[in-house]
């Protein structure tokens, strides 16, 4: 189909109403209800302008996107009045339809008397698809739609250019976080942190966060664990011309879980490394005498650009930032007045500039020191001494971010398991969460004489071989695995069959550990090696010994309680000859009663302080 015929196409639908309203539910995870819908246009199902990109890129390349939003909204409204639907109506608006005078706040409120619809329920959720925005006028339209009891919402955040800018400027009562940052959460530790960073910008901004794209309860599940209020996907629910008051049985199944999710891990990697040069983005430069206009026409033809860099023979002399030229050629007469300058009139003559070999802490110092505006408007890196790119301050936050997860962790080099300190707070999670777990601690018998014999490196091949098992054996949605450190590790178990699972690790080390011994000594059953008084003396196979404790609410209150615990039981299990599972029942308000020896007097044991501690 032509162009023009397209455009006929457009106008037909317009004049004759022939735009279909999808509405999509958003859910509190808090209180498990549906707390609103948003709405989704589509064109006739038969139409080729069926799909929104479509039909919406058609109406701006002719002028009719107001005309469209407008449209948008009035069926919106209707659909939503009609279906007397609970909660608030999010209607989806550009900038440049925000600003548009059909817009007006007495408009708005006009068309929402007509659907019978008070103010207060409808969110205006502002799509950012403009590169220039001109911030005043859009703080002027949303103060005016405030007053007027409308709020407005931020929509994709984290996926264009100035939806961070948009966010300052405008104050939003919602922030949407773009579903790139939510699929696959679970399996993602910089989306994890990229989300708990923006709840925790959002709280001191006092808006609310709603994350999109849910799919499934593994995602959902992470986000409930995150503190995240709100959510939408296909998971909560399709968009649909009549969309579900309810959310399914799956879905609050997952809400009214008690388990704590297990968050994925940054591998391990030499952080002492990482220089400037991570952070190079390719960007066309100027020099000095480029016209002011060639400037702005080169940011319009790339609209992620954030700044340009002034070049001289290759040595950069200064940096023109995106929002100060805009600002210079928005005002009256902007282009006549500065267009044919040169571009050197309007630059920032003392930019940040390092060199791509600067470590990023020392990096991290110079943008503090610089202030916000290198952090937001970013900076110049070079090679010695030319031009090389640019950076951003977004950019440098998510490599010192990841730099710091990964120092904050102090993951076992060994296994790649946590160490003590996620061990804690995973703990943690689960005491303040009350919910009910099973506390495991691992630990290798006569593993002393196992390395006097074959040597350390084999003795590391032996607890690489455990540390396999255990990630084998267990449900990584569900179970925690840590290395306490040298033969220690402990397992913070929320699934339902851990019993099974711990006397199947048990077999399993049994059966493959055998590998690892010459063969005269497994049929030996051992080997003669020095004692601790340093005697000779025969010393079995190494073994593995699991003591385990339930751990629930009522009993234990503190890590440290269960440290002691697991460590009492662990010490039991190791008495046993074989490889062996021992279970605390003292505290155990259900399951069978175990027959076994009598535990020793608590104690604050050197084993017991050395569980969880640095």
């Amino acid at each position: 189909m032509s162009h023009d015929e397209l455009r006929l196409q457009l106008e037909h639908i317009l004049k004759n109403g022939r735009l279909m309203t999808l509405l999509q539910p958003i859910l509190d995870l808090v209180e498990g209800r549906v707390m609103g819908y948003e709405a989704l246009t589509r064109g006739p199902s038969n139409s080729p302008l069926h799909a929104p990109q479509v039909l919406f890129r058609l109406a701006e390349q002719h002028g009719l996107l107001a005309v469209l939003d407008w449209a948008c909204v009035r069926m919106a409204l209707q659909s939503f009045a009609r279906l007397n639907l609970p909660g608030q109506l999010f209607v989806n608006l550009s900038p440049g339809s925000l600003l548009d005078p059909a817009f007006a706040p007495d408009a708005v409120l006009d068309a929402l008397r007509k659907a019978g619809i008070a103010s207060n329920k409808v969110v205006i959720e502002i799509t950012e698809n403009a590169s220039a925005l001109d911030y005043s006028e859009l703080r002027q339209a949303v103060s005016q739609l405030r007053t007027a009891g409308i709020e407005v919402a931020i929509d994709d955040l984290g996926e264009g250019f100035s939806s961070l800018r948009l966010w300052s400027e405008l104050k939003p009562a919602f922030v949407k976080i773009d579903k790139h940052f939510i699929a696959d959460i679970h399996q993602d530790p910089h989306k994890i942190q990229f989300v708990r960073s923006i709840r925790q910008l959002a709280e001191g901004a006092h808006s609310c966060v709603i994350a999109e794209g849910v799919e499934n309860p593994s995602e959902l599940a992470v986000l409930k664990d995150l503190g995240i209020r709100y959510a939408q996907g296909y998971l909560i629910g399709r968009p649909s011309p009549v969309p579900i008051r309810l959310p399914s049985l799956e879905v609050q199944r997952c809400l009214q879980s008690g388990m704590v999710s297990v968050f994925p891990m940054l591998q391990a990697r030499d952080s002492l490394r990482m220089s400037a040069g991570r952070l190079v983005a390719s960007a066309p430069s100027v020099r000095p005498q480029t016209p002011s206009q060639q400037v702005l026409e080169l940011m319009m033809q790339h609209p992620d650009l954030h700044a340009v860099a002034v070049v001289d023979n290759g040595i950069p002399v200064g940096i023109i930032h995106r929002p100060a030229l805009l600002d210079r050629f928005i005002s009256l007469y902007g282009r006549e007045l500065h267009g044919r300058k040169p571009c050197q009139d309007l630059m920032d003559a003392d930019p940040l500039i390092v060199d791509k070999a600067t470590r990023m802490t020392e990096l991290s110092e110079l943008v503090v020191k610089k202030g916000k505006e290198a952090f937001t408007q970013g900076f110049i890196i070079t090679s010695e001494g030319r031009y090389l790119g640019l950076g951003s301050g977004f950019d440098l936050m998510r490599e010192v971010t990841e730099m710091q997860i990964v120092a904050a962790r102090y993951a076992n080099p060994l296994s790649g398991l946590p160490g003590n300190v996620p061990i804690q707070e995973h703990m943690e999670r689960l005491l303040a969460n009350e919910q009910t777990f099973v506390t495991a601690y691992f630990d290798l018998d006569q593993f002393k004489p196992y390395n006097d014999v074959y040597g350390f490196r084999r003795g590391d091949d032996i607890i690489q071989l455990l540390a396999r098992i255990l990630r084998e054996s267990c449900n990584p949605e569900l179970d925690f695995i840590g290395h306490i450190g040298g033969d220690d590790f402990v397992v913070l178990f929320q699934s339902l069959d851990w019993e099974v699972r711990c006397h199947g690790i048990l077999a399993r080390f049994d059966r493959e550990c055998l590998a690892l011994f010459n063969a005269e000594h497994v049929e030996a059953g051992g080997y003669r090696s020095e004692d601790r008084r340093g005697a000779m003396a025969f010393h079995a196979l190494v073994t593995l010994s699991i003591g385990a404790v339930l751990v629930d609410p009522t009993n234990f209150h503190q890590y440290q309680e269960v440290a002691r615990a697991a460590s009492e039981a662990k010490r039991i299990a190791k008495r046993i000859d074989g490889s062996s599972l021992f279970i605390d029942q003292r505290r155990m308000p259900f399951g069978r009663k175990l027959a076994s020896e009598p535990p020793p007097p608590a104690e604050d044991s050197a084993e017991a302080r050395a569980v969880l501690q640095d």
